[in-house]
């Protein structure tokens, strides 16, 4: 299949995959937009609301593995339409039910759908060729796209006083179109090797590519939970502990949407120019870890704004794509598993959080932002751990023979020694 790759069909397969993250963005957050219809629609309390959407981690964990493997040995095709399919059931099936027990399985659907989704997708990406860590990244862009509009247009269909079920009816509409565009896309050959995409992290040592490979899976539940709690949570916060208005508090969360835009567009751009993946991952979880410690503790509006607005920027910017990227580049031969298991923590953090956060919330609202402030304490320092494992060997190397130069020692035998090692 490799010669039908070319640049029109490309950029049709591109704009297909995206479009399925434009609506999967939307799928992640319209059952919490949608609370409070569905626990009317429902005749039911939010709690059991809240205990549907868990439902979708509960699929994520489920599939996330198992896709990745077909993923692998099946083609990536299958994968995406299964995820897209899947997506169509979920949004046709909840503003129909009236079961609480039928919703639950539309989640868990929901759930699958996205683990599908990711198994083929960020694969296929890498298997296009090109720049595939900026190609990746802009899949993030795409799902704050959709988290940005949807919350526009269930506001005006409340304002309305419009039927809820019209926001799933427009989701699973563009789905529609999008299968017609994704059905005359023809997909790269799976499982090839680029080498120039893989080679900068194939002469890692087995120690340090265990210990790269460990603390990026455990910066996969990380950088999803740190995520899943501030959009759960901030607009409480502010509210409750802050003080600001209602209006105010839902507005920082438009702006943590918006600074995950801007970021991902930045880290796109400094992508295409070759900038280190694992000094990006460094520099923006540092700055993140920053800005959370800065909303927990902000006490004036325009502080907590900028700090919400910097936090979306680099905790949301599609870092955790970024970190997927250097695992795939270390196993370039199982790009299908390696994405199912990386995205597998983050659905226990998806599964999980909600649990963990509940329980401190009976405590304080401080207590669980301090939580996520301990999150991203704990994720800043596993990309440290990434970039020193990968790139231990270089850094002793140049700081030997800059070293070496300052004491007048003769660099060019260390240069010759250098350029062997390498």
């Amino acid at each position: 299949m490799t010669e039908l790759m070319t640049k029109s069909n490309k950029r049709r397969l591109s704009m297909a995959l995206y479009l399925n993250y434009l609506v999967h963005g939307i799928g992640l957050i319209i059952l919490t937009q949608n609370m409070q219809a569905l626990g009317g629609f429902w005749n039911v309390p939010i709690a059991t609301v809240s205990y549907v959407i868990s439902g979708i981690g509960i699929g994520k964990l489920i599939a996330y593995f198992i896709f990745g493997y077909l993923s692998d040995r099946f083609g990536r095709e299958k994968l995406v339409l299964t995820g897209t399919l899947s997506y169509m059931v979920f949004f046709i099936g909840i503003p129909f039910t009236h079961n609480i027990a039928i919703a639950y399985l539309f989640a868990i659907i929901a759930g699958v759908a996205n683990s599908a989704l990711d198994s083929g997708t960020y694969p296929t990406f890498v298997e296009m060729g090109g720049n595939s860590s900026a190609s990746n990244v802009f899949i993030k862009a795409f799902m704050s796209v959709g988290e940005f509009i949807l919350p526009l247009f269930i506001a005006t269909l409340e304002v309305h006083q419009l039927w809820f079920g019209w926001s799933f009816i427009g989701a699973l509409l563009v789905l529609v179109v999008n299968l017609f565009i994704l059905r005359g896309a023809h997909f790269p050959d799976r499982n090839q090797v680029d080498e120039e995409f893989s080679e900068e992290h194939q002469s890692l040592s087995k120690v340090r590519r265990v210990i790269a490979t460990i603390a990026l899976a455990l910066y996969g539940y990380t950088t999803m939970a740190i995520m899943i709690l501030f959009t759960q949570w901030i607009s409480l916060f502010a509210t409750n502990d802050l003080g600001y208005s209602s209006l105010i508090s839902h507005g920082l969360l438009s702006l943590y949407s918006i600074g995950s835009i801007s970021g991902v567009v930045v880290m796109f751009i400094l992508l295409k120019l070759n900038f280190t993946e694992t000094k990006l991952l460094v520099v923006t979880n540092t700055i993140s870890l920053i800005a959370i410690l800065t909303v927990t503790h902000a006490s004036t509006v325009i502080v907590t704004a900028v700090a919400c607005f910097v936090f979306g920027f680099t905790a949301a910017g599609g870092v955790m794509q970024i970190a997927l990227n250097v695992l795939l580049k270390m196993f370039p031969k199982h790009k299908g598993v390696i994405t199912g298991t990386y995205f597998t923590f983050g659905s226990i953090a998806t599964f999980t959080i909600p649990i963990v956060t509940g329980i401190l919330s009976k405590t304080s609202l401080q207590s669980v932002m301090n939580f996520d402030v301990m999150i991203g304490l704990v994720g800043t320092v596993l990309v440290v751990v990434t970039a020193l494992a990968i790139s231990t060997g270089n850094v002793f190397a140049h700081a030997g023979q800059s070293m070496m130069t300052l004491l007048h020692m003769g660099p060019a035998p260390v240069s010759q020694g250098r350029s062997k090692d390498e």
